[in-house]
């Protein structure tokens, strides 16, 4: 009698893995989302840097997408903010000055004299706190709270980014923050 073979559907999942310490000791992980599909994007709670994403090519095999680092280490060394998330702004400030209804604000400087990305620990170098959310399609919550003053930026910013993997091989990236204070 033939056996039957079975072929087993990939399920949705979410799962956390150890990705190494910061020089403080504080634990960083690693946070591997999975489709229906057998697509996966892996997304680490430090920078919420997005450090590995596979897809599948015309014949269906599966690769990884994206520039990222194997380990947190290189993270560490320095990248040129591959899959990062970057704040409180995006691109050059010259001089790290603005003013904000008359009042001036001089912001750390990490690019020739300018401000890049954010600063000198911008959003891609600080460690954000992670929420798995299991489901049909996965998703990770970050939340980071940037405080007042922080590289040199008025008000306190409640940060949150959520990623979730959709069936249709899409990876959906949802931003919200708040402050309080122009």
């Amino acid at each position: 009698q033939p056996t039957e073979k079975k072929t087993e559907t990939p399920k949705s999942s979410i799962e956390k893995s150890s990705f190494g310490n910061l020089p403080d000791g504080s634990a960083v992980d690693l946070f591997t989302l999975r489709n229906a599909q057998g697509m996966t994007v892996k997304i680490t709670n430090f920078g919420g840097t997005i450090a590995s994403w596979t897809a599948p090519d015309k014949a269906g095999k599966y690769d990884d997408i994206v520039l990222g680092c194997d380990s947190l280490a290189g993270y560490l060394r320095g990248t040129p903010y591959f899959g990062a998330i970057i704040g409180r702004y995006g691109n050059r400030i010259a001089k790290g000055k603005f003013s904000l209804d008359g009042v001036p604000y001089s912001l750390a400087t990490n690019n020739i004299g300018n401000h890049l990305h954010g600063g000198i620990k911008g959003f891609d170098k600080v460690l954000w706190s992670a929420t798995p959310v299991a489901g049909d399609e996965p998703a990770l919550k970050l939340t980071y709270l940037s405080k007042d003053g922080e590289e040199g930026y008025p008000g306190n910013l409640s940060v949150e980014v959520v990623y979730t993997l959709l069936n249709d091989n899409a990876l959906r990236i949802d931003y919200t923050a708040t402050t309080d204070k122009k």
